[in-house]
């Protein structure tokens, strides 16, 4: 791609990356499972233990995997590639499957199975599919229910109970859960489910102030700083982030702290962890834009962040596709980095 071009969402990228993310749903090994084993009889293939979400190398990223062709087909409908979404999303979701992924919730050893993030994933998947106009979506939606429903009654169990967030930008990070969950309680109208992933951000995020945003760590695929800044937004009203803002990064007119100004550099696509930071180059533009949308005309951050926003997506969104450490989930990021 011409990097001195802005790269937009087109139907020739879109189809890209279907192509890339159908190249990676099916495909079962290598696999990295998130999987307690209580005896001999828990040593299982991927298929046999999620016979929905057994491919792109581990279950969160099967899970993203399909709200990323689920969006492709619902923004694109002439992709030449929606046949074959289709059918990939029929032969996985039907009810025998689903309550196959529910049951392997159910054992007590899964308790803390993909926490947060893969829930937070399957709830953007449900809440995409619920929010198609079109006889598939509907039915797709209808099927992965029971689904959505085990994962917001984990969230509702766990949040109350969880004194502290979790900051990191990895997997554990609790901003991106929790932003990704209110799109899907609003989505679906869970006012319940709603009040109290808010409650929970306000109760953990709404006093900080003066972020120093010592990152990015070294396999870091989220940024920290900017992660919790798009969760108030979504949970702030317009002016009062405008303050909240002001507060938790004062400097950020003047592109501090730097760090979060600077592309990360990715010096082994090959190895996983490392690979991990293209995506947070592809996360923090979707970030900055985010941000940056939510701050009125004439705010000398909005151009700043903007800038920054373009720098970055041009350093990941190269990266998509090449090494399966990064191809396989990579394409997601970047299409939340091209909406914002």
């Amino acid at each position: 791609m011409d990097k001195q071009k802005p790269v937009t969402l087109d139907a020739a990228l879109a189809s890209k990356f279907a192509q890339v993310a159908l190249g990676h749903l099916t495909r079962e090994y290598p696999n990295k499972l998130d999987h307690v084993l209580a005896s001999d009889a828990d040593a299982q293939s991927p298929r046999a233990l999620h016979p929905i979400f057994y491919g792109s190398f581990d279950w969160h990223s099967c899970v993203h995997g399909y709200w990323l062709i689920a969006r492709l087909f619902d923004r694109f409908p002439g992709l030449a590639e929606a046949g074959r979404i289709r059918a990939v999303i029929d032969e996985h979701f039907t009810e025998a499957n689903v309550a196959a992924e529910a049951a392997y919730l159910q054992r007590p050893a899964s308790r803390g199975f993909e926490r947060p993030y893969g829930w937070a994933w399957l709830l953007a998947l449900a809440g995409q599919l619920h929010a198609m106009q079109s006889d598939d979506g509907a039915r797709w939606a209808r099927t992965l229910q029971p689904l959505a429903d085990a994962f917001v009654d984990r969230f509702t169990e766990f949040l109350p109970k969880s004194t502290y967030p979790l900051r990191a930008g990895t997997h554990f990070n609790m901003a991106f859960a929790l932003t990704l969950s209110l799109g899907y309680a609003r989505t679906v109208g869970n006012a319940s489910f709603e009040g109290l992933l808010v409650e929970t951000a306000r109760r953990w995020f709404e006093n900080d102030a003066g972020c120093q945003a010592w990152e990015p760590a070294g396999d870091e695929f989220l940024s920290p700083s900017l992660m919790e800044a798009v969760l108030m937004r979504h949970v702030l009203p317009d002016a009062r982030f405008a303050g909240w803002l002001d507060a938790f990064l004062p400097r950020l007119a003047d592109r501090e702290p730097a760090t979060l100004f600077v592309p990360a550099t990715v010096t082994d696509r090959s190895d996983g962890k490392l690979a991990h930071l293209d995506g947070l180059n592809l996360s923090r533009a979707w970030c900055q834009r985010t941000i940056a949308r939510a701050l009125p005309p004439g705010d000398a951050r909005v151009a700043v962040l903007e800038a920054s926003a373009a720098e970055h997506l041009a350093s990941g969104i190269e990266h998509v596709a090449g090494d399966y450490m990064g191809e396989h989930w990579l394409a997601t990021f970047a299409l939340l980095a091209l909406e914002a």
